[in-house]
């Protein structure tokens, strides 16, 4: 069955997209969703401890998010916006795929650099789909990773307007980063969203009730918030994503484990869905692999129980793969996600990266 893209359309009034996180992370809404009752209850985030179990496990993506948007110049001084996708592994060295703005004059061999003097660059290869493959020059040495992490901006998505005010970024590189985040491993261009409720007093009552938590690495690319562009849902080309899974989390998602995986984010399910189409047992060690999983109605979970998730962009892959999991090996899902956005929109629940959460049992 073939699924047409505008099913996943909605309409979101403006002030709902928010602009700024929770005053307090855990004091975002939470809308209850139980799929055996078809019922939905409206709480805070701090009351998610009332719907877990002791035996049950949270998947999380510990990834760290980069500050990867870099201002720079041309020697003409003309400003330069360099967006750090991912390291090119292949090339060795300081080279990077990267998004780079003004693409049209920033052609193969093109230069620019950061005033300070910080890093010097030049664009190596040109990609049709827009990506640039870009060498960097620190002045000290350091590499651009640790150039990023003093002159980056946190790369918040479009639909976030900001001042530019220094205040503002400040509170960004706390805010749009989980309190469980793994500094080493800074390979998201986007946060997981759905980790950012999570406070560390939170984490502490979950761990005393009995809860277990399975920590994974998704590295998360801009091709997760693509919209779909295609008449047909499943013409879109997916993105790909490297994800890492510890053995340590592998034997918490098998069997003898008796209580719940509940996945925090897509992006969780992204890697376990991946992983458990591939694997039937833990691989004994420490895994990495890359995922190409696209998950629509009328999707099967091999490895995922419950989800807890923001709400999401019309059209989005993110909004497939929920809809789906609402009721899977079926399409009954795109009506039902349907009635429960409009239910969420009507009592003004805040939606997209800062905003309010959903826990899908």
């Amino acid at each position: 069955m073939s699924l047409r893209t505008d099913l996943f359309d909605y309409d979101l009034p403006s002030h709902l997209i928010a602009q700024t996180p929770a005053d307090r992370r855990d004091h975002s809404r939470l809308l209850v969703v139980n799929r055996q009752t078809h019922s939905l209850e409206h709480r805070r985030f701090s009351d998610l401890p009332d719907y877990l179990a002791a035996g049950d496990i949270l998947v999380r993506n510990t990834a760290s998010v980069l500050p990867a948007r870099l201002k720079a110049r041309r020697p003409t001084g003309g400003e330069v916006e360099c967006f750090l996708l991912r390291p090119a592994a292949e090339h060795g060295g300081e080279y990077w795929w990267c998004l780079t703005k003004p693409g049209r004059k920033l052609g193969v061999g093109a230069v620019f650099h950061h005033d300070s003097g910080a890093f010097h660059a030049t664009v190596v290869e040109k990609h049709e789909e827009g990506t640039s493959l870009v060498r960097f020059d620190t002045a000290d040495g350091s590499g651009i990773v640790a150039a990023a992490n003093r002159l980056g901006e946190i790369p918040l998505p479009p639909y976030i307007a900001r001042s530019g005010a220094g205040s503002e970024r400040s509170r960004d590189v706390e805010r749009y980063q989980t309190v469980y985040a793994n500094a080493d491993k800074q390979v998201a261009v986007a946060a997981p969203t759905a980790g950012l409720h999570f406070t560390p007093d939170l984490i502490d009552r979950l761990r005393l009730k009995g809860l277990h938590f399975a920590d994974l690495v998704l590295h998360v690319g801009l091709g997760t918030f693509r919209p779909i562009a295609t008449e047909h849902v499943e013409e879109h080309p997916i993105h790909r994503e490297i994800y890492e899974i510890p053995e340590q989390a592998q034997s918490l998602l098998f069997p003898p484990c008796t209580g719940r995986r509940i996945a925090v984010g897509t992006t969780s399910v992204r890697s376990i869905e991946d992983f458990f189409r591939k694997h039937r047992l833990p691989t004994g060690a420490d895994h990495a692999d890359e995922a190409s999983i696209y998950l629509y109605p009328p999707a099967s979970f091999l490895g995922t129980d419950a989800l807890i998730t923001n709400f999401h962009q019309p059209r989005s892959t993110l909004l497939c793969l929920v809809s789906a999991f609402l009721q899977p090996g079926s399409s009954g899902g795109i009506a039902w996600l349907k009635e429960i956005y409009r239910e969420a929109i009507a009592r003004e629940y805040r939606f997209f990266s800062y905003g309010d959460a959903m826990l899908v049992l």
